[in-house]
């Protein structure tokens, strides 16, 4: 139990005999002090006084009174207009870093949850709307798990459909016969090429149409290179060999060049689904629904649900001539997971061009009467932006994501070597350290915005040694690295701390950051925002380089502060590196 949940229990305990009334735990609000008044805890008055019956002041001075007195890590207290500020003695801060204790959050009940993230296409390359996605889904399903629950990663892998089609139509038509092999390419990259160059063809198709005297949305729609990738669709479905077995060749290309990208972005994945295993599920859930009233049919044989008493509108979930469309599927997919896993919470990790899809997707599901219905969440995140404008795949104006890592290692490793502090370091330390703090940077930016928001990506700022960088933070840990290095003992003597250490005011306020490691790592779960644990990382490494510049730490003129700033070193270090191993990025142990 930590201070803060101490001081509300304490407070609701002793509500009775010193109100005359009970109270619940959750309507006592604990907060940190804000730093420009006397005080490390403070507790809101206002919600309590239908309760106490008495003004704010009396209220506060009773409660402030009662702790003093009987709680031993209360030193005083002092009263700012209903607000009552709590003083915690000395001697508890220092116990606290002397003891290596951590402060614990009491946790919701332990759940499963899968996560499901990343979910590409197989007919181009990842690119940094995928990078975002990927960094999300990962640092979501560390914070879950940080937090003690059982959580289960899963891709579902878009292999199938016209856009797939596309891609090998492209291909067998102008690929003349290119492998990743006789290229060189990544097979992702190389799929994507033909899909880039299916669509320069199909517009040049579209031009000459319209030059007959077709509009463009005949044209669209008449092109031969669209109406040829959908008879090899139709021929998909129906199992032709020949189509099926270029499908499979052109699918593993861009499996090992997806796996080639998410081992360099430091991702993995527990399950994988296919689409193609999944994209007929979900029919007989929806007889089931026919049965039960839960949707209806139309003249034309078409099956719909109707959610405008819901405020949305009337949905379709299969068409009339049987086939599936993507609700339909998702159905069948979410049935699937829970038969496998039993989760408690299914999260989809997707951008919120999708948010009415998902508010359908689980309606549907709880009028369906799915136990895993009101565990459906859908996390939802903001594009991403870059300075020239917006990214586009059929195009191929897209940022590659096997590119953007590598610019953002070069530019790592123009910065660093521009510094001129790791010319003792091996090529292979040079070439770790390059990369731990080039993919430090890209996901520091990426996570340190709120998910919800639009995000306009800027390497340049996102390298920064200083401000609100990745590189900042992991810079401070090397610094708390190499001062543990040069110490002089081998090991930081516990034994010459003891409670009565005076803390400095800037060890005080490190301390105190450091205390909310558990909380804000509880918070970030609770709001499911990993911005939360990046903010803090920052919030710490802030602190502590303020607290280096004010008290001297290996020339210290006592032991006892030297080994008590040596602790409060390596705690530091500590935490940075669990916050950020948390989310998936790395520290490196020289900079």
């Amino acid at each position: 139990m930590n201070i803060f949940q101490e001081i509300q229990q304490q407070v609701q305990q002793a509500f009775p005999a010193l109100f005359g009334s009970e109270v619940e735990l959750n309507k006592i609000t604990i907060n940190e002090t804000p730093k420009e008044f006397s005080g490390d805890i403070t507790l809101v008055v206002f919600p309590l006084l239908k309760l106490t019956k008495k003004n704010p002041e009396e209220s506060a001075k009773t409660i402030g009174e009662y702790l003093v007195a009987n709680n031993k890590n209360v030193a005083e207290y002092n009263i700012i207009k209903g607000f009552l500020n709590l003083e915690i003695k000395n001697e508890y801060w220092v116990d606290y870093v002397v003891n290596g204790r951590q402060s614990t959050v009491d946790s919701r009940q332990k759940e499963t949850i899968l996560i499901e993230y990343s979910s590409p296409n197989t007919n181009k390359p990842l690119h940094l709307g995928h990078v975002r996605n990927n960094v999300l889904g990962f640092a979501l399903a560390g914070i879950y798990k940080a937090n003690g629950h059982e959580v289960i990663k899963a891709n579902l892998i878009n292999d199938r459909g016209i856009h797939i089609c596309k891609s090998m139509l492209a291909w067998q038509k102008f690929g003349n016969g290119e492998t990743p092999e006789s290229t060189g390419l990544k097979g992702d990259k190389l799929v994507g090429k033909y899909y880039v160059e299916f669509d320069k063809h199909y517009k040049k198709q579209i031009e000459e149409i319209i030059v007959q005297g077709k509009t463009k949305e005949e044209a669209e729609k008449q092109a031969p290179l669209l109406l040829e990738a959908q008879e090899m669709l139709l021929k998909w479905e129906k199992g032709d060999a020949a189509t099926i077995e270029l499908w499979k060749t052109m699918n593993s290309w861009v499996y090992a060049g997806f796996d080639i990208t998410y081992k360099n972005l430091g991702v993995d994945f527990d399950k994988f689904y296919y689409e193609s295993d999944t994209y007929l599920l979900g029919k007989d859930i929806v007889e089931e629904g026919l049965q039960n009233n839960v949707f209806f049919k139309k003249e034309d044989g078409s099956v719909w649900i109707d959610l405008t008493a819901d405020g949305l509108d009337q949905k379709i979930v299969l068409r009339a001539d049987g086939t599936s469309v993507y609700i339909t599927q998702d159905i069948g997919t979410a049935d699937l997971k829970y038969k496998d896993f039993k989760m408690d919470q299914s999260f989809y990790v997707v951008g919120n061009e999708q948010d009415y899809h998902f508010k359908v997707l689980k309606l549907i599901l709880q009028k369906l009467g799915k136990p895993y219905a009101n565990g459906i969440q859908h996390f939802s995140y903001g594009m991403v932006d870059l300075p020239s404008g917006k990214m586009k795949s059929r195009e191929g104006t897209v940022v590659d994501a096997d590119d953007l890592i590598d610019d953002m290692i070069a530019s790592a490793k123009e910065q660093t070597e521009a510094l001129g502090k790791i010319d003792d370091f091996t090529e292979e330390e040079k070439t770790a350290l390059f990369k731990t703090i080039g993919l430090g940077a890209l996901k520091f930016f990426l996570l340190r915005v709120d998910p919800k928001k639009r995000i306009l990506f800027d390497p340049k700022e996102s390298i920064d040694l200083h401000g609100y960088t990745g590189p900042f933070v992991q810079y401070t840990y090397a610094r708390t690295r190499s001062i543990l290095r040069k110490s002089q003992d081998a090991e930081i003597k516990h034994q010459d701390l003891n409670a009565e250490y005076k803390l400095h005011p800037s060890e005080l306020e490190l301390i105190k950051v450091l205390y909310k490691y558990p909380i804000v790592l509880a918070d970030s779960c609770r709001e499911m925002n990993p911005a939360k644990l990046i903010d803090y990382a920052y919030e710490i490494a802030k602190t502590y380089n303020k607290f280096w510049h004010d008290c001297t730490i290996l020339a210290a003129e006592r032991e006892d502060e030297k080994n008590f700033r040596l602790l409060l070193t390596e705690q530091t270090g500590n935490i940075i590196k669990q916050s950020f191993a948390i989310v998936g990025i790395d520290v490196p142990e020289r900079m």
